[in-house]
C-alpha cells in the first residue's frame, strides 16, 4: 500500500484472506476529506484485483465510524455551478460506494457515530455490526439538501421503506440497538467489541469457498434477484461452476473426514 494510503487509510491484510480498512482521522471524526477519498479510491482498486482477498471489514479510528461528507466546502457551493456541483459529487458517490463493486463480502464494523455519507457507507456493505451506543443517523435534509450517496437507495434496500421515510424525512436518529432492532444492522455489541465482533464473522466467510461465496454475493446484489426466475436461471449457471470446481471436492472430503475445509478457490 502506498504512503498516502497507510496514513489517512491503513490497510492490515490478515493471514486468513480478511483486510481491515480503518478510516484514520479522528481529529475530524474520520470525514471524508477529500485525501481519504483519494486513498479510498486507491484502496479499493488495490483490494478489487487481489484475489488473496476473502472479505473486507471497515471501521473507523477512535471514537466515530465517519462523520460522513467534510461539509468545509459547502457554503461556497452557491457560487458554483450546478453541472459542476453534479460531477464533484458523482465522483465523490462513485468513489465511495466502489466499495459495492468488491466481489467479496464486506462487513462495516460501525465503532461510532456514522452520519450521512457516513453511514450511506455502512449501508453500502454486505453486513454491518454496530457499537450499541453509536449514533446513525442521515441530516441531510436539516442542512438544506437533498439526501446523496444512493441514500435513497441504501436506506430502503436495507431497512424497509417506512424507516427509510422516517430517517431521511423526519431526521429520526436511531441507537445501534435501535438500529438492530429496525433492521438498519445485523448486531449490536457494546462498543468496545465492535471489531472483535465483525472480525469473528469475517473470519466465518473467509473460511467458505472463495468461488461459490463470491457468486453468492454476486445473487444477492441490489436486492437480490427481480423474481423466482431470474433466480433460478442465475443458480443454474452458477451451481454448476462451483461443481467442478476443486473446492466442492475438498468440502465434501472435509464433511466426510469430519475435518474443517482448506478451500483454496481452485
Amino acid at each position: 500500500m502506498s504512503e498516502e494510503i497507510a496514513g489517512v487509510l491503513p490497510v492490515e491484510r490478515r493471514p486468513d484472506g480478511v483486510v481491515v480498512v480503518t478510516l484514520n482521522d479522528p481529529g475530524r471524526r474520520n470525514a471524508m476529506s477529500d485525501e481519504m477519498t483519494a486513498a479510498w479510491k486507491s484502496a479499493m482498486a488495490e483490494l478489487r484485483t487481489d484475489r488473496r482477498v476473502r472479505c473486507v471489514v471497515v471501521t473507523g479510528a477512535g471514537s466515530a465510524f465517519t462523520s460522513g461528507g467534510d461539509l468545509s466546502w459547502l457554503a461556497d457551493t452557491n457560487a458554483v455551478a450546478v453541472p459542476a456541483l453534479r460531477d464533484r459529487m458523482l465522483t465523490f458517490y462513485r468513489t465511495w460506494l466502489a466499495i459495492r463493486d468488491l466481489e467479496v463480502p464486506t462487513i462495516a464494523a460501525v465503532n461510532g457515530h456514522a452520519v450521512g455519507a457516513g453511514l450511506c457507507l455502512a449501508l453500502a456493505c454486505d453486513l454491518r455490526y454496530a457499537a450499541s451506543d453509536a449514533k446513525l443517523l442521515a441530516p441531510f435534509t436539516a442542512l438544506g439538501l437533498h439526501p446523496g450517496m444512493a441514500a435513497t437507495w441504501l436506506f430502503p434496500e436495507v431497512a424497509g421503506l417506512p424507516l427509510a421515510r422516517e430517517m431521511l424525512l423526519a431526521g429520526r436518529v436511531l441507537t445501534g440497538d435501535e438500529a438492530e432492532r429496525g433492521g438498519l444492522v445485523n448486531r449490536a455489541v457494546p462498543r468496545g467489541d465492535v471489531l472483535d465482533e465483525a472480525l469473528a464473522v469475517a473470519g466465518r466467510v473467509a473460511a467458505q469457498a472463495p468461488v461459490a461465496t463470491r457468486f453468492t454475493k454476486v445473487a444477492l446484489a441490489n436486492g437480490g434477484h427481480p423474481d423466482m426466475e431470474s433466480a433460478l436461471r442465475w443458480e443454474s449457471l452458477a451451481q454448476p461452476v462451483t461443481m467442478a470446481s476443486a473446492d466442492m471436492l475438498e468440502g465434501l472430503a472435509a464433511q466426510r473426514e469430519k475435518r474443517s475445509p482448506r478451500f483454496t478457490g481452485e
